[in-house]
Parts: structure tokens; sequence; C-alpha cells
């Protein structure tokens, strides 16, 4: 039984992922990663496709989820004056490059969107607007955006890992704004048939175009929003202009002044080539080993917010029996989530709150949830959960980190008055693909993030078209419904 019928059945995917035809061996660094980006073929058995059908649905429920954030009604103003053929979610037909914008600011906005944990980044939200927006302009098949899709997370998955996770962000870049870049432009050249010359230079012109700081962490700007959009309308770009003929650098990633010199405290080093692309067409694609976020907040927090709800659940804790929570955070978010303590303790914006591990434990304890509804301005402001926040306690641990970035666990104690303890610890919280959403669950997060936003029929017709595609409805049609106004309640439509 394949991949295509486990998602048919509702059952979790397997973590066994599909392989590329081909088996040998790719020369190491950029010259390998073209030779496999312009070869590689989608598997006969319609794994890649589930897959792809799997993943879009969840950037579906994001990118439409995320409209009636205010930093997306305002992206979508600005847009609005660059009108074009390709429809937008929002409503508004756009140049592809901007449609491709909008899509990857919205899906970014409710800190839902899929991650790839080797990288910490989020390709979905830089890859799939740009597939979506080019394969309507080209007229693309189903079969020719899942080959694109799989091509762009890859090659943003590999170029972050070889950078390392940690050397982006000592540095003080946001490898989904940095990285993503280079992944839309691959998927990009993939849908314009460009050939390995082709893509060198789209993947030379996105060093140029690579950006995304990590200053948002400072104040609950909304700069983190705008990077997988920025990066889908740059990959645009640096396709379309290496389709012209327009010249990038030959090695942009490993070379003198490539990426890895430029963003990354690691060293390039003379293995950085061989790092690349070490086990391509062999070890699991990255499209496989993606995460999908089962709660509205920051990566680092998944695992501990599953802990804290596992444990309330399962003992009936009652808020005023906790006496405190204890946290067990990764190093590589220790900065992102648990530091500066006072600052994590009251956040003050819904971006403060989703990089607050203190208000997702103090929310899960609270409200037994830590989605959209809790990453509000009310709950935010709640005596309640500040009272609970000041009693959450995070900590470093030497054993989670040795399991960093393959894993993302967390371990969490809550200690009660009475003087009584319970413990947990995730190695896989809910949406890894060790322990993933099963189909029905994707829909129900579908429905949960677009309540109010699409309509109870429009609902029922994107759930409907993502199972479809390939199958009678084509990457065109998808983007198109997306992009219909008719699907949205009224205020969601509705840009000042």
């Amino acid at each position: 039984m394949g991949r295509g019928d486990r998602i048919a059945r509702g059952e979790p995917m397997t973590t066994t992922a599909h392989r590329p035809s081909e088996s040998a061996a790719f020369a190491p660094g950029i010259d390998g990663l073209l030779d496999w980006a312009v070869g590689y073929r989608p598997d006969e058995d319609g794994e890649a496709a589930a897959q792809v059908r799997y993943l879009l649905l969840d950037h579906a429920a994001n990118a439409l989820g995320g409209l009636t954030a205010e930093s997306s009604r305002l992206v979508r103003r600005y847009a609005a004056g660059r009108a074009g053929g390709i429809p937008a979610p929002g409503g508004h037909s756009l140049l592809e490059e901007y449609a491709a914008f909008v899509a990857g600011v919205s899906a970014h906005a409710l800190e839902s969107d899929d991650t790839h944990q080797a990288s910490s980044s989020h390709p979905g939200s830089a890859v799939f607007p740009a597939v979506l927006a080019l394969a309507t302009a080209e007229g693309s098949s189903f079969e020719e955006a899942v080959a694109a899709g799989v091509v762009g997370y890859e090659v943003m998955a590999r170029i972050g890992m070889t950078a390392t996770v940690q050397g982006q962000y000592d540095r003080g870049f946001h490898p989904t704004g940095t990285t993503g870049v280079f992944g839309a432009a691959a998927a990009a050249s993939r849908l314009l048939g460009l050939d390995a010359a082709a893509m060198r230079s789209a993947l030379g012109i996105s060093l140029s175009l690579a950006a995304g700081s990590m200053a948002f962490l400072v104040d609950g700007a909304w700069t983190k929003r705008l990077h997988p959009g920025w990066a889908a309308h740059g990959g645009l770009l640096a396709a379309r202009l290496a389709a012209e003929g327009f010249a990038g650098p030959r090695d942009p990633i490993c070379g003198p002044d490539g990426y890895l010199h430029s963003y990354s405290d690691t060293p390039a080093g003379d293995d950085a080539a061989e790092r690349l692309t070490d086990g391509l067409g062999v070890a699991p694609l990255a499209i496989d080993r993606t995460s999908i976020k089962a709660h509205a907040c920051c990566r680092y927090k998944q695992a501990p917010i599953d802990a804290v709800l596992d444990l309330v659940a399962e003992h009936d804790i009652a808020p005023e029996q906790v006496a405190r929570i204890r946290v067990g955070v990764l190093e590589a978010g220790w900065n992102i989530i648990a530091a500066p303590e006072a600052d994590k303790r009251r956040p003050v914006s819904i971006v403060d709150a989703q990089f607050s591990m203190p208000f997702g434990a103090a929310v899960a304890a609270l409200h037994r949830s830590a989605g959209t509804r809790q990453y509000t301005p009310a709950v935010i402001a709640s005596p309640e959960v500040a009272a609970l926040m000041d009693r959450v306690e995070c900590y470093r641990s030497d054993d989670l980190d040795a399991m960093f970035p393959e894993r993302w666990p967390a371990e969490v104690v809550i200690e009660l008055r009475d003087g009584g303890s319970v413990s947990r610890r995730v190695d896989y919280p809910k949406g890894d693909p060790e322990n993933p959403l099963t189909l029905p669950e994707l829909q129900a997060k579908f429905r949960d993030l677009t309540a109010g936003v699409v309509t109870p029929s429009g609902q029922a017709q994107v759930i409907e078209a993502a199972a479809a595609l390939g199958e009678g409805v084509t990457p065109s049609a998808f983007t198109t419904l997306l992009g219909s106004g008719a699907i949205l309640e009224a205020a969601a439509a509705e840009i000042g």
C-alpha cells in the first residue's frame, strides 16, 4: 500500500521516503546538486504526488487563514496595484511574482506553516507560492508541479543544512528568508525547463536576493512574515532572468563569497561541497522529512506544548494546582523563545506571543489548546495567563541538544502545589514525520485556521480540490480557487 492509499484512508504518513528514480552518486557541490535538480523525476507509485497534495492542503490552510492578519491586509493593499493574470489569496489577480509574494506573506502570518527540521526552515511558504503562481502562468501539469516542489524543498533544505542552523542564527539570519529564495528559484527553474547551466545562474542570482533578519524578535515586528513571500518573489525573478540569459556566479553556495561564507558562521571548509550533496539521490528527500505544525506558534515550542497538553489532560491538572512549569528548551531556540526571560514572560504583540515559551506553556495549561484562538490580544493581556507565565521556567538540556537538529525534542515537568510533580519528554511532536497528522486531522486543521475567513462551502471546495490535484484538478485551477473572492467570508476580502 503506497502513501497515496494511506492518506486516502486517513492513516499516518510513513517515515520511509520515496526515492528519486536515479540512484547513482552525484558529484559534490553545486554541480551535483544541479544535475540532480534537472534530472529528478517523481516516482511511479505516486508517493511524491501524494506528499505534495498533503503539504499543499497545509499551505492552503495557512495562506487563506493568514489573510485577516493586519500584515497580510497591508501587503495585499500594496500588491493590488500590481495587477496581472495570476489569482492570489484574497481575491486579486496580480503579476506572478506579486501573487507569490502575497501568498507567501499570508502563509507565514499564523506561524503554523510547515518546517524542515534539519535546516530550521519553512519551505512550503517560500516554494509553493512560486510553484503555484508560475505553474498557473505557464499552464504546467500537476506532475511538473510535483517535480518542481520536490526540487525546491530539496535545494532549500540542503543549503540550510550545509550552512547549519546555528551558523545562520549566529549571523542574525532567518533561514527561511535566506535559503527560501534558492528553493523558489530552483522550483521555478524546473517549471521553466531550464538546463543545469541556466539553473546555475538562477541560483547565482538568488545569492544577491537572499534576505531575512532575525531582528523581528526584539520588538514583535512583522518582518518575519515578509521573508517567505519575498523569497518566492525573488526566486521567480531569478529564474525568469536566468531564462533570458542573465548570468549569475558559478558557485553561489560553496564558492568564494558564496552563501556559506556570507550567511553563516560555520566555515565552508574543504568538505562543504561534499556536505551539500551527501546522500543525494539515496537519502530520504527533504519533502518527506518536513513537519506540519499542530500549534500556531514557533516550531521550537511545538514539542513543549505537546508535553504540557498531554500532562494536564492525563492528570486533569487545573491551573490553580500548578506551582511551576519547567520546560527544557533546545539551545538553538533559547534566544528565540526563552530569552530575555522578562520579555518572554510579558509578550505585548501576537508576534511576541508566538515566540514566547512561557506564553505557550501557560495557554496550554489554562486553555488546553495553543491554536490561533489563543494568539489574540485579549488572551495575551489576560491576567490569568500573566500569572501562570510567571510560573514557567525554561532551562537548557545537553540531552535534548544532542538530538538536534534531526529531532526537536522537549521535556516538561509540572510541579504541583501539593508537592507532587509529573513529567513528560516528547521526542517527536505531533506533525513530525514520525508522529504525523492524518489526513482527517489535517483537514480539521484547515477548517480551524480558515474558520471565519473561508465560507463552509469554500472550505469543502479547497479540501476536495487538493485531493483531486492531478486527477482532474490542475495547478492553475487550484491557484484560481485559492485566489477566488467567492470562497471568502466578506470580512476576509477587505483590505481597507
